[in-house]
C-alpha cells in the first residue's frame, strides 16, 4: 500500500491553562492541507519491522512510525512482518504535524494490513498514548482540538484555496514553544469561522517572535504582501499567509525563494 500522509495548519491556537500532568491545555482549530508525505507498506508473511526513510536522521527506532508498528505487533501478537518506507516531504519540526500524521496513517494502515479489527475508539485510544496531534490525523478535514489537543470534534470544512507556507529552515521543538508563553494571565481568545480574518490567532506566536527574530521578520514580510492572514502554524517554525490574489501569493513566494527559504503553495482539503 502507498499512503498519502497529509500535513495540517492551525488557524487558531489558544492555551487555556495547565493540566495536572504538566501539559498545557489548548483550544485549537486544525485544518488538513494538500501537502503530504508518502509512506509505502509492504507486508511480509514472516519477519520483523523494517523501516527506512529518504531523510537519514529520521530512519531510527525512535521514529513514531517504528514505535507504533512495534506496539501494534507486540500487543496484538502479529506474526507477519512489514517493510515501511517514508518519503518525507513535509518540513520537520515545523508546526505542520508531519510526524503525527505519519503516526496516524501507520495506525490505520496496519489495522488494515494486519487485519487487527480495531474500532475508531480503539485507534483513537492508541493515538492518544503516542502524542497530542495524532488523533486529529485519524480523521483529518477541519476539527476542534481540546485538552492536550487529543480530544477531537469535527468542524464544517473551511475552504482556503490560496495558502503560502514559508519555512525558514530552522526547527522549533514544541516544548520550547510552550515554555516561551510565560505567564498564563491573559484574556482567553475564541474562534469564529464566520470571521476568519479576525479570528486567526496563535498564543505561541508572541514568545517565538521574541526568541527567534527571523520568525518576527518573516511574519512582518508576509504581511507586507497584502495577505488576509499572516501567522505561525502550531509551534512553528512554519508560517503561512492566506491570500485573496494569486498575483500577491506568487510575488510573496518569489521574495522568500530569493531568501533561500522553503516555500510551498497549498490549500485546505476536506
Amino acid at each position: 500500500m502507498l499512503i498519502a500522509s497529509y500535513a495540517k495548519i492551525n488557524l487558531f491556537l489558544e492555551v487555556t491553562g495547565k493540566l495536572p500532568n504538566g501539559y498545557h491545555k489548548v483550544n485549537t482549530v486544525l485544518c488538513s492541507i494538500d501537502l503530504c508525505d508518502y509512506i509505502s507498506y509492504d507486508l511480509c508473511p514472516r519477519g520483523d519491522i523494517s523501516f527506512s526513510c529518504n531523510v537519514k536522521e529520521l530512519a531510527t527506532p525512535d521514529n513514531l512510525i517504528c514505535k507504533i508498528a512495534r506496539y501494534l505487533k507486540d500487543r496484538y501478537h502479529v506474526s507477519e512482518g512489514i517493510t515501511i518506507y517514508l518519503d518525507k516531504r513535509i518540513p520537520i519540526a515545523a508546526g505542520l504535524g508531519g510526524g503525527s500524521s505519519n503516526a496516524a496513517t501507520c495506525i490505520t494502515t496496519l489495522n488494515q494490513l494486519w487485519q487487527l479489527g480495531l474500532s475508531n475508539p480503539e485507534m483513537h485510544s492508541i493515538a492518544a498514548e503516542f502524542g497530542s496531534d495524532i488523533n486529529f490525523f485519524l480523521q483529518g478535514g477541519c476539527a476542534l482540538g481540546e485538552n492536550r489537543g487529543e480530544q477531537i470534534s469535527p468542524l464544517p470544512f473551511i475552504d482556503i484555496p490560496k495558502i503560502l507556507l514559508i519555512n525558514p529552515n530552522i526547527p522549533i521543538a514544541s516544548s520550547t514553544a510552550y515554555k516561551l508563553i510565560g505567564s498564563l494571565d491573559y484574556d482567553i481568545m475564541s474562534f469564529d469561522p464566520a470571521k476568519l480574518k479576525s479570528s486567526c490567532f496563535n498564543r505561541l506566536e508572541p514568545g517565538i517572535r521574541k526568541a527567534y527574530p527571523i520568525i518576527d521578520k518573516l511574519l512582518t514580510d508576509i504581511s507586507s504582501f497584502g495577505t488576509e492572514v499572516a501567522m505561525m502554524s502550531g509551534s512553528g517554525s512554519t508560517c503561512f499567509g492566506i491570500f485573496d490574489s494569486e498575483a500577491k501569493l506568487k510575488d510573496c513566494k518569489a521574495h522568500f525563494d530569493d531568501l533561500g527559504m522553503i516555500t510551498i503553495i497549498s490549500k485546505t482539503i476536506s
